[in-house]
């Protein structure tokens, strides 16, 4: 009898799996990331902004008030502002681990090491006896003519 797991530690299971952990490295990063981007929005790009038209908070004539309620769309433009730096930076980010990766291939290549991998890692394909069709490398029998290959067996004929 199959012994039944505890929440616990189906819990423990789950959480240990790489990518539930790669997952939470990311959104810890992204949350640190963030704060960076919004502190550099709001010390930098703000005070230029506001350093460009006069010294005011915002872009003036970007809010409307409605009866007492301020309708800020500098704020919003403010936060697409935030938004196109992160992704700049997530952009440089993931072209710069590209760049390295295509590096670290042409390096490999270059002193043979891929060569022997992708020789390596390459499926031996076999062809059939019979109709000369390629076969699957574990196949006992051809899919094509449905002829019996090397290793088949089958007690019942």
């Amino acid at each position: 009898m199959a012994s039944k797991k505890t929440i616990v530690q189906e819990f423990t299971e789950f959480i240990s799996r790489g990518n539930v952990i790669d997952l939470a490295v990311g959104v810890i990063i992204g949350g640190a990331f963030t704060a960076v981007v919004n502190s550099l929005v709001e010390k930098v790009v703000q005070p230029f902004i506001s350093f460009i038209t006069g010294g005011t908070g915002g872009v003036p004539g970007l809010s409307i008030d409605l009866n007492g309620n301020v309708m800020d769309f500098s704020a919003f433009i403010s936060a697409i502002i935030n938004f196109l730096l992160t992704a700049l930076a997530v952009f440089a980010i993931v072209k710069a681990i590209n760049s390295f990766r295509e590096l670290k291939d042409k390096a490999a290549e270059k002193a043979g090491l891929a060569k022997k991998a992708a020789e390596e890692a390459a499926p031996v394909i076999r062809t059939c006896p019979y109709c000369k069709s390629d076969i699957a490398d574990d196949a006992t029998r051809c899919p094509h003519c449905t002829a019996k290959l090397e290793g088949y067996e089958n007690p019942a004929e």
